[in-house]
């Protein structure tokens, strides 16, 4: 499967950084290079990548070592010193291997469901449960005594208590099991005793009623998924107790265990390495599939950005780090940052993470490094995070944009450099959270609908982005990126944590309408 995977990135990295110009040594010639197109090629090679290997391109998997090919290759072809930082992680968090699948085959009308996130305000459809054993069936789907009226009170669903609830089920079927009056444990007993192929697990029907996607079934020897009402009651057909004339293709690819992956680096070749700007995103993607905007969209555009910075002389040193297993709980950032002595740690000025700049339903978001608009993180924010914070801030105006502050809390890869004292800053354009009416007014999009409808969906491919959020971000994220490269930092303090003085910035220039 390796070799496959190189074999993938072998044809995906065409293109050339031979156009670079050695003179996008300041923020107004780089940001007119870093481009959109630019980056959409990044997200659709990376795309391509997860069509190839399994659908997806999870941490350990071989769609997330294609990519990390992929990344380093564009980036030696750009003249970074290239290296990889390999680490062993558990999988067992978003550990399917490759994407689950539910969709009717026979019956009815096809229809293939979305994995993801069940329930909430996002659209996925269903999604294989935590410790799930694998299996991959096409079956018929029998309804185990069901209560279909979304409208009948909370734990009024006797589905699955009893034993006689599967008579008349055939062997290796697919079981739509209710939540209602008994308990779980009772349930799986049952199922585990009823010869059935797989269980789909779903609740009762009034708003607001969680799904137990993560309900860890672990020694349940029937596979299991959990879904939303909606999707189970489609695959009911109407019918509360019995076989429902559908037949259905199940499958679940659970595979817990320890696996080696790999941080991509890339540092350029010119800048003082005792004074080095990190500039990082994740690279890996949740199990359900592509993760172009999450978050193939920050890597794309830090590639692209290593790539127009081909042969610029720089001040100081940027290294680039496309991070591992940040979906499984920043474990490629901690790895990396805790790999490092301290004396390399001293020599990191400053972190800039960008995870999720293209989102459709986008907001700009900017990390609020100086505190003042939420709590802050565990041992507070290093100096120097409301300095990268204001340097964001002063960019976006002077294009006349708006932002909004987003929790310095770290949720992404800056976590462990902010908890090492390393300042760090970033941009975000929304993830599952709903967008406002006032958020709607200042930056369009649709009030009321999630920032990002794909957030860990399978949904997240390509057309899962917008190319103005991209354009916007990028140039932002290009114009922090050469500003801190080409700064002396002021104060006086060491090295690695003088304070950024933000009045010593040269200010951008406007962008013309077409480029924003």
């Amino acid at each position: 499967m390796r070799v496959a995977a190189a074999s993938v990135v072998a044809v995906l990295a065409t293109g050339g950084v031979a156009s670079a110009d050695p003179s996008n040594n300041n923020s107004e010639k780089l940001r007119a290079a870093v481009s959109a197109a630019g980056i959409l090629e990044h997200e659709s090679a990376l795309s391509g990548i997860s069509g190839a290997s399994g659908g997806n391109r999870l941490a350990g998997a071989p769609g997330h070592d294609a990519s990390a090919q992929y990344v380093a290759q564009r980036a030696a072809a750009a003249g970074m010193n290239v290296s990889f930082h390999n680490f062993n992680y558990a999988l067992d968090f978003l550990a399917d291997f490759t994407p689950p699948q539910l969709a009717v085959t026979a019956g009815g009308p096809a229809r293939a469901f979305v994995p993801g996130i069940a329930g909430g305000s996002l659209g996925g459809d269903f999604g294989s449960m935590y410790n799930s054993r694998s299996t991959n069936i096409t079956a018929p789907v029998f309804a185990v005594d069901l209560n279909l009226d979304p409208a009948a009170p909370v734990n009024t669903s006797t589905s699955g208590c009893q034993s006689s609830d599967y008579n008349g089920m055939p062997a290796g079927a697919i079981a739509l099991v209710q939540r209602g009056t008994c308990t779980f444990a009772q349930k799986f007993k049952l199922v585990n005793r009823s010869g059935a192929g797989g269980m789909i697990l779903f609740n009762e029907g009034q708003p607001g009623r969680t799904v137990p996607l993560w309900f860890d079934v672990t020694g349940i020897s029937v596979p299991a998924m959990a879904a939303t009402y909606d999707a189970a009651a489609a695959l009911a057909n109407g019918v509360e107790g019995g076989a429902t004339g559908l037949t259905a293709r199940f499958k679940i690819d659970w595979r817990p265990g320890t696996y080696p992956t790999r941080n991509v680096i890339a540092e350029t070749a010119s800048g003082d390495p005792n004074n080095v700007i990190v500039v990082g995103g994740h690279l890996d993607s949740v199990g359900v599939g592509a993760g172009i905007n999450d978050n193939g969209s920050g890597s794309a555009a830090i590639l692209e950005i290593a790539e127009q910075l081909s042969g610029v002389a720089l001040r100081n040193k940027i290294r680039f780090v496309w991070f591992s297993a940040e979906e499984s709980g920043l474990l490629g950032s901690e790895a990396y940052v805790a790999s490092l002595p301290s004396s390399e740690r001293s020599k990191i000025s400053a972190m800039l993470n960008f995870d999720m700049i293209g989102s459709p339903n986008f907001v700009r978001f900017v990390y609020d490094g100086d505190l003042s608009d939420s709590e802050p993180p565990e041992g507070g924010a290093p100096e120097g995070s409301a300095q990268i914070e204001q340097l964001f801030l002063d960019y976006f105006a002077s294009q006349g944009l708006a932002t909004r502050p987003t929790a310095f809390d770290g949720r992404s890869d800056y976590g462990p450099f902010i908890e090492a004292g390393i300042p760090a800053g970033g941009l975000f354009t929304g993830a599952e959270g709903i967008k406002t009416a006032e958020e709607a007014t200042v930056f369009g999009g649709t009030a009321g609908q999630p920032y990002d409808p794909c957030y860990h969906l399978g949904c997240d491919g390509l057309s899962n982005l917008s190319q103005l959020a991209q354009e916007q971000m990028g140039d932002a994220a290009a114009h922090a990126t050469i500003t801190l490269a080409q700064s002396n930092p002021a104060g006086g303090g060491p090295r690695g944590r003088a304070k950024f003085d933000v009045r010593a910035f040269p200010k951008p220039k406007p962008q013309s309408a077409s480029q924003l």
